[in-house]
């Protein structure tokens, strides 16, 4: 093995590819290069602190002390995957309200759309806004000046916030009138605690309090956290406190959640409704505190600051070195150093953001995008690279979810005369399916759940797993072999119509065949039969009959049409906006038999040349550098994932900024990690080492616990 390993260096060194060594890898290095050094009060360069089912975001100062001037930026978000709330439905609203019927392909199919009509809106916009995720509180300084004023976000000088990527930890330093602050900001791994060590002589002379203030929800798409204006809408109160030790409840409508407090000695109370003042008492220059926010007030002890760091050195050590590495340095290509920033940088917001045991929203646990409801075609941009960077425990545990939701899936499947299930599109922990005019028609999440089993199982050949997920992905199965509408005359099975493509900028009434999601049923229907072959089942006859005659890819001028409805795909303005799905079919997907490669070629070309980039999403880009990876294009696969485009923007903290309402975009962040994987450990069948890294002497690619995709 050493020999082939050193031959294979040799020949790159003396073919003028890149170069590629399989030293191991200095972790520790690689991840702290990259560690984030802020000096000014940013909105967007706003600093996160989580485990994955909890997150805590702050400004400057260490803490949310300044949420209103952060607001339209990063916000100062407190969200966990429990927090949930609704307000109190007055009006009676049933589900069957927002139900409209459609005649497709000759029958009738009710689906949970928006609508014009008066009950039917009304109905629709309540289910959509409840339940929202809930912003959790405010923790925050407040900070006296020597003239008895309370500081401004304008008397925090002489910044320098540096968050510790290796350990998770925040370190800030400022002054406030030439007096120095220095605040550690940590989250537990184990509780949804938040702790911090504090140290200034404003702390001695009592100038520098703490204070928690509960916001009321806005109920509006997006909700920073900052509505102050209701106080009377809901009730917050101590309910236990001593010296170092306090409870408080925050009720809501039918929501009510505790917070405990440990601290070195202070006196907590209750300044005005919902705010709360902790003033040190101790007499030092230093204090420590822990927060925890959980759905009940707890016995059980919070933990202290000591505790919580030893805690995040060894669980952040352990992420860091346990799963998979991607090491450009020494590369003299310019975008080497940009391009592992994103990787190493993604990986942390992932973890943090969205490693709990419910689908992720696409801002994560920041803020309200989409009333914080989950999206169920985005989960493979979140999760799906887990798996080939060695974390498949993360996946396993986010796709509880799936077991949950199973039998109400079962129910929209059979409410439309399906077959199976039916996984919902815009949903919320529990698996009701959320109204939406164009989640509703789509169906290229229906698969992820078996792409998702099969990844797991190729982390795992076992018995177990296959038991664990057969019962799901046969259910899936089930639904993707009664969808497609037989066509007599043509002898074939069609997707639609009644569909919305990944690309979402179809009528769902007229359309039929979208390009990708062919490939994805086929492909998917395939695995199932994979599945019960393992199983020692006999193979499904209706699903064998549906993929021997399911539609095939249209074409039309050498290039692959976005659905075979579309025959202006590439002459209508507007269908060159939105995603460019049509290349998944190749890139995201294996090859099935089903694409050709100099037709694919064709269409991608087409697309670079001709696409309105300026109108796609952040998943976009490395959407499309995986079809440039599997068509042997290395250098366009570079390209794309560092496309000079807003919606390809990641911030300094490293979110992946899209537009004024989307300032964070986490589903970027995984298709970076989804097509670094592709671009380095390859694919089923790959011919070249590293195919989708540039092969020239610019790149020197170290890489280590990676695995080929399918």
């Amino acid at each position: 093995m050493l020999y082939r390993n050193f031959a294979i260096i040799v020949f790159l060194l003396f073919t003028g590819s890149p170069v590629i060594t399989y030293a191991q890898i200095n972790r520790k290095a690689l991840v702290q290069r990259h560690n984030v050094l802020v000096t000014k009060a940013d909105p967007l360069s706003s600093l996160s602190v989580g485990n994955g089912r909890f997150a805590f975001t702050v400004d400057v100062t260490g803490l949310q002390t300044f949420p209103l001037a952060y607001e339209k930026g990063v916000p100062l978000g407190t969200q966990s995957e429990w927090g949930w709330h609704s307000f109190i439905d007055t009006a009676g609203y049933k589900r069957e309200e927002y139900l409209k019927e459609y005649a497709l392909n000759g029958r009738k199919i009710t689906y949970a759309v928006q609508s014009n009509v008066a009950r039917s809106k009304a109905a629709a916009d309540w289910f959509r806004q409840n339940p929202h995720r809930l912003q959790l509180g405010n923790l925050g300084f407040e900070i006296w000046k020597s003239d008895n004023t309370l500081a401004t976000i304008h008397d925090i000088q002489n910044v320098k916030q540096q968050l510790d990527l290796w350990t998770g930890e925040i370190k800030s330093s400022f002054t406030v009138e030439g007096v120095p602050v220095t605040v550690s900001t940590l989250c537990s791994q184990q509780q949804d605690v938040v702790s911090a060590n504090v140290r200034s002589e404003l702390v001695k002379n009592g100038r520098l309090k703490i204070y928690l203030v509960f916001p009321y929800p806005t109920g509006e798409w997006t909700d920073a956290g900052t509505n102050y204006q209701r106080d009377e809408k809901h009730i917050s109160f101590i309910q236990k406190n001593t010296p170092v030790a306090a409870s408080i409840i925050h009720e809501l409508d039918k929501t009510k959640y505790g917070v405990d407090l440990s601290y070195t000695p202070a006196d907590i109370k209750l300044q005005s409704p919902h705010h709360f003042i902790i003033t040190p008492s101790n007499g030092k220059t230093d204090f420590q505190f822990s927060c925890r926010f959980s759905p009940v007030v707890s016995a059980v002890m919070v933990p202290g600051y000591a505790s919580i760091k030893s805690d995040n050195q060894t669980a952040w050590k352990k992420f860091w070195t346990s799963g998979a590495a991607v090491d450009f340095s020494g590369s003299t290509d310019k975008r080497a150093a940009e391009l592992e920033r994103r990787i190493i940088l993604s990986q942390y917001l992932i973890k943090i953001q969205e490693t709990g045991s419910n689908p992720p929203q696409e801002t994560g646990l920041t803020y309200n995008s989409w009333y914080g409801k989950p999206h169920m075609e985005m989960p493979y941009w979140h999760l799906a690279h887990y798996p080939y960077w060695g974390h498949a425990e993360l996946l396993k545990k986010n796709m509880d979810w799936y077991f949950t939701a199973a039998g109400k899936g079962r129910e929209l499947a059979k409410r439309q005369g399906y077959e199976g299930i039916r996984w919902q599109k815009m949903t919320d922990n529990t698996g009701d399916e959320t109204p939406s005019s164009v989640g509703a028609f789509l169906i290229w999440n229906q698969p992820h759940l078996i792409y998702f089993a099969e990844s797991l199982y190729r982390d795992d050949h076992s018995t177990a797993t296959l038991n664990k997920y057969k019962d799901l992905v046969l259910g899936t199965a089930d639904f993707m072999a009664s969808y497609p509408f037989f066509e007599k005359n043509n002898d074939r099975y069609i997707l639609g119509k009644g569909v919305i493509p990944a690309q979402e900028v179809f009528p769902a009434e007229e359309t039929f065949n979208p390009t990708y999601e062919l490939v994805y049923w086929h492909w998917a229907l395939d695995m199932a039969q994979q599945w019960r072959e393992r199983l020692h089942l006999p193979r499904n006859k209706k699903w064998d009959e549906v993929l021997q005659k399911l539609s095939k890819l249209p074409v039309q001028d050498n290039r692959y049409l976005a659905t075979e409805s579309a025959t202006d795909s590439y002459t209508n303005p507007r269908n060159k906006t939105d995603h460019p799905s049509v290349l998944m079919a190749l890139g995201v997907m294996p090859a099935t038999g089903q694409v050709d490669e100099v037709i694919m070629k064709n269409t991608f070309n087409w697309i670079w040349d001709n696409w309105t980039w300026e109108h796609t999403w952040g998943w976009d880009f490395p959407m499309v550098a995986m079809t440039a990876v599997r068509l042997g294009m290395p250098e366009k696969a570079v390209d794309a994932l560092l496309m000079n485009i807003q919606t390809n923007t990641y911030l300094v903290n490293g979110h992946n900024y899209q537009n004024e309402r989307l300032r964070l975009y986490l589903p970027g962040n995984g298709g970076v990690l989804s097509a670094i994987a592709l671009m380095c450990a390859g694919y089923d069948g790959a011919k070249t080492v590293n195919p989708g890294i540039p092969k020239n002497s610019g790149w020197k690619v170290k890489w280590e616990g990676l695995k080929k995709l399918p």
